[in-house]
């Protein structure tokens, strides 16, 4: 058990499992307590060595308390209550050194139903991992409700006030406030495809149907949209190479890519807004930059993360947007990054490969 290649052997003698190739930490011990194999993970999770563990009592090696103070192993007793029982539910356990860790056990008995417990499988999991995504949720649900007010609230407030006073308006007041309707309608639809589009990311569900896209033509429709809406022309310049690949990809989310990083180039940057669209052999890569005061390097790696919106607080937004982009780009099964522009400014380069509609 002290090797690297620790296996365990389960209720078919003929199967060997490799435990170190588990994500989770794994402790096995008799039904009394005495450890029979760790992995490589729960070496890693508790700091205890292979060496040390291996022969040991668990309430020794790994003295688990709950946040009461009580002793895990003591509590789970392997060989007290109902004799069907075989699991045990996970809890939030403290080593000595304060660290928390989700455990979880199995009671392995022979026979299978009501026999004695022969062995006792111990799951551990990282409870700093969990921490940080129950922090993730509740930052998205604190967003969620903080972005849906301000929209609703204006909706809900011009709809009752049309309601009660509709005759003591004008035609041209009663459009404006239609027209603030409509719009907060809009935001708030936006927010909620951004909720989904996280949700499928997340959950590894985001679909991507592939068709032959003109990455370039999609990009002027892109610039198109944006003047028509009140920005100057000469802000956006589109370079675009020879020789661009036939590309088979979504061309909604392709469209949703680049809206997304123009708008943020418009938002947080500066100056002139330039997309290059060029080959790289195996597929299109393809550049937004503008002439801002760009991205620090140390800041480059938290920028696709959740919830980042940079010193830009100010200017709104649910900070959900590169995040997302970042998943669009990956289920096509491309790459994208941000570094310095050469012109000053942030410069976001995503590339794409070229495929058939078969491509995954």
């Amino acid at each position: 058990m002290h090797g690297e290649d620790t296996d365990w052997r389960g209720a078919d003698p003929s199967c060997t499992v490799p435990i170190d190739e588990l994500p989770d930490g794994l402790i096995v011990t008799d039904g009394f307590g005495t450890i029979l194999a760790v992995n490589r993970a729960a070496t890693r999770l508790t700091g205890v060595t292979r060496e040390r563990a291996v022969g040991g009592d668990v309430n020794e090696v790994f003295p688990f308390r709950d946040h009461d103070g009580r002793e895990w192993w003591k509590c789970l007793d392997p060989h007290g209550g109902l004799r069907t029982r075989t699991r045990v539910s996970e809890r939030p356990l403290h080593l000595p050194g304060g660290q928390e860790l989700h455990v979880t056990a199995r009671l392995v008995r022979t026979p299978e139903r009501g026999g004695d417990v022969e062995r006792v499988t111990i799951t551990l999991r990282d409870g700093g991992a969990r921490a940080r995504l129950e922090r993730s949720r509740a930052d998205l649900v604190s967003t969620v409700a903080h972005e849906l007010r301000s929209p609703l609230t204006s909706v809900k407030g011009f709809t009752a006030t049309l309601l009660a006073k509709w005759t003591r308006f004008t035609e041209e007041q009663k459009l404006v406030m239609l027209e603030t309707v409509n719009n907060d309608a809009d935001r708030v639809t936006r927010l909620i495809t951004e909720l989904l589009d996280v949700s499928r990311i997340e959950s590894g569900r985001l679909e991507v149907h592939r068709q032959v896209v003109d990455v370039a033509a999609r990009a002027r429709r892109i610039i198109a949209g944006r003047v028509a809406a009140g920005e100057p022309e000469d802000r956006f310049r589109l370079n675009v190479a020879d020789g661009l690949p036939e590309m088979w990809l979504d061309s909604d989310k392709i469209d949703q890519i680049l809206g997304n990083l123009v708008e943020n180039a418009v938002r947080h940057g500066r100056g002139t807004v330039t997309i290059e669209i060029e080959s790289v052999g195996w597929g299109v890569a393809v550049s937004v930059r503008d002439q801002g005061e760009g991205i620090a390097p140390e800041l480059a790696p938290r920028v696709f993360r959740q919830f980042w919106r940079g010193n830009s607080r100010r200017r709104g937004g649910t900070g959900l947007g590169l995040f997302i982009v970042k998943g669009l780009v990956e289920a096509h099964g491309g790459t994208i990054t941000v570094q310095r522009a050469p012109e000053g400014g942030a410069e976001f380069r995503f590339t794409m490969p070229a495929g058939t509609p078969d491509f995954a």
